[in-house]
């Protein structure tokens, strides 16, 4: 067997996981690593911060379903990567960091950035490791892959001290292929319980969460709602799971990323199927409200997922794709087929009659406005891209998906800064999709370094900021402390020149203040990013006090819809 580089066996590795961009910054401590990637087919694209590499890493994993790469050297590097490898863990994201390292002997020495980045990863990692053995890199690297990938999946760190990656092993990547994955199947007897629960409840609805996407079920789903007849929710990180126009789409219940008349009906539901659901407390809020007297049947790939929250009536350990062609499998099967027509029509009644507006022509401009012209102007193969604050909640609200992994959303963890390097990681895994990023005021600064690399690679995408010049969701948080502290920041005619910003780096931008030019320059920031293949910004101003609909309990979600 030859002797190679054991930098090019990993490598070689990468590439034969599937793994076409790395994102990441080159420094002392993993130049070994970099002289095996400048001459692989595997594209490198530089970060501006170590942090911006795991969201890209992030959001090309979503889009792809594969295991995303973030590169960095020792020391800080690692540190920076936290954020995104909780955000990949909260998420279930397949996210690889590969970490440089100090070399072994000096580690206990306090050596120049050397720090033990294993043990501050290993809370927000599936597995955190670092390669002591230079023959065990390859199968560490496979092990990686496979663990990243298997059950809910997640992300992993492999540190690699410099003395490591200098040296040869013996290696032929000819005869080496990724190791199996396991994919749990639902035990059958589970399988026929949860059909009978489902043929005899009168109001079901079968809630479609993350691991619907992640196990590439929505057809199966699609053709289990259809055949029985069911209505479908989905949740923040299922949105896509199901077309929003279909007839058995029932919305989003929550108390924050909902819409009214869903949160109706799911409170006039008897069972609920959670297919892939972790049934988060901004999904659940009061649990005594959200379990109220319904059934639940919870099917989640991971087995401690079953009773976190509370004890389900009946739990199911299964892929989500592997369950739902099992049950729909079960149903043909069956003579009986419900008629949920009247619950149907129910659902619908509820949709006409409890709306929330968006038609608003006032300024300043308000919220629902903006995601009405977004709905109008961007298609369903468009992927959107959004992060956390009171846009994300109005996105989650008024925004429409028809596709699975077209709604890419840091869901749990919620750390600002996401949107542009996550579009970044969206684009270049779709290179010839439209990106369109929804992004706060304040969000956007905080990673914004990161258009430079949009700039240098072309990576062009829609930049939409609802600018209120404010925290927006922690100003309305602190309502409830009678205060307003420290989250204004607004200064001079606009705050900060967004536009000018996007200028800076090479991009273009517009200000919006009417809503009647909303949709113009929606259409000039599609067409400028094709013309200049670079990011384009539409800044909208919007109404400052604006509050979004929220609460603590499902059926005490206080609307704070403006008044025309």
């Amino acid at each position: 067997m030859p002797k190679v580089p054991v930098m090019q066996a990993v490598v070689d590795v990468l590439a034969s996981e599937g793994v076409t961009t790395v994102y990441g910054c080159p420094g002392a401590a993993i130049l070994p690593f970099y002289a095996a990637l400048e001459h692989s087919p595997i594209e490198h694209l530089i970060v501006r911060h170590e942090e911006g590499a795991t969201h890209m890493a992030d959001g090309w994993a979503r889009t792809t379903g594969n295991v995303g790469v973030a590169v960095g050297t020792s020391g800080p590097a690692g540190t920076n990567m936290i954020t995104g490898l909780y955000t990949a863990q909260a998420d279930s994201v397949p996210i690889l960091c590969v970490t440089g390292q100090a070399v072994s002997t000096k580690l206990h020495q306090e050596a120049f950035q050397a720090v033990d980045i294993v043990r501050i990863a290993e809370p927000v990692t599936k597995w955190a490791v670092q390669v002591r053995e230079a023959a065990q890199a390859p199968w560490i690297f496979r092990e990686a892959f496979r663990l990243a990938r298997s059950g809910r999946p997640g992300p992993v760190l492999i540190d690699l001290p410099l003395d490591v990656q200098r040296q040869e092993i013996e290696w032929d990547a000819s005869i080496d292929a990724p190791l199996p994955v396991e994919v749990p199947a639902p035990h059958p007897p589970r399988v026929e319980r949860a059909l009978d629960l489902l043929l005899a409840a009168e109001r079901p609805l079968i809630l479609a969460g993350g691991g619907v996407i992640l196990s590439e079920a929505a057809e199966p789903l699609r053709q289990l709602a259809e055949h029985l007849g069911v209505p479908v929710q989905v949740t923040l990180m299922g949105k896509g799971a199901l077309p929003e126009n279909h007839e058995l789409f029932a919305g989003m219940a929550g108390i924050q990323t909902s819409q009214r008349w869903a949160n109706a009906a799911f409170l006039e539901s008897d069972l609920v199927l959670a297919v892939g659901a972790r049934f988060g407390d901004r999904h659940t809020g009061e649990l005594s409200v959200y379990r109220g007297r319904r059934k639940f049947v919870h099917v989640d790939v991971e087995p401690t997922q079953l009773g976190r929250v509370f004890g389900p009536d009946l739990g199911i350990v299964s892929d989500a794709k592997l369950f739902l062609h099992a049950l729909l499998d079960a149903a043909r099967h069956r003579a009986q087929r419900p008629d949920h027509a009247v619950w149907v029509r129910r659902i619908g009644q509820l949709r006409r009659e409890l709306p929330r507006r968006e038609d608003f022509d006032t300024t300043p401009i308000k919220a629902p406005r903006v995601f009405r012209e977004l709905n109008r102007t961007f298609g369903p193969d468009t992927y959107f891209v959004t992060a956390i604050g009171l846009y994300q909640i109005w996105s989650g609200q008024f925004q429409t998906v028809h596709r699975p992994r077209h709604y890419q959303v840091c869901g749990q963890a919620g750390p600002l800064g996401w949107e542009i390097p996550a579009a970044i990681g969206v684009r270049t895994a779709r290179p010839d999709a439209e990106v369109v990023a929804v992004v706060g005021d304040y969000s956007f600064q905080f990673l914004v370094e990161e258009l430079a690399v949009a700039a240098q690679y072309e990576i062009p995408f829609v930049l939409v900021m609802l600018n209120n010049e404010y925290l927006g969701l922690i100003r309305q948080a602190e309502t409830g402390y009678g205060m307003n502290c420290e989250v204004d920041i607004h200064y001079d005619e606009h705050g900060t020149d967004n536009v000018r910003i996007m200028q800076a780096y090479g991009c273009s931008g517009r200000r919006v203040v009417e809503p009647g030019e909303i949709a113009g320059a929606l259409e000039w920031a599609r067409g400028q990013a094709r013309r200049t293949s670079r990011p384009v910004l539409v800044e909208v101003m919007i109404d400052r006090a604006a509050n979004a609909s929220m609460g603590s309990a499902l059926d005490s979600v206080v609307e704070f819809e403006p008044v025309s």
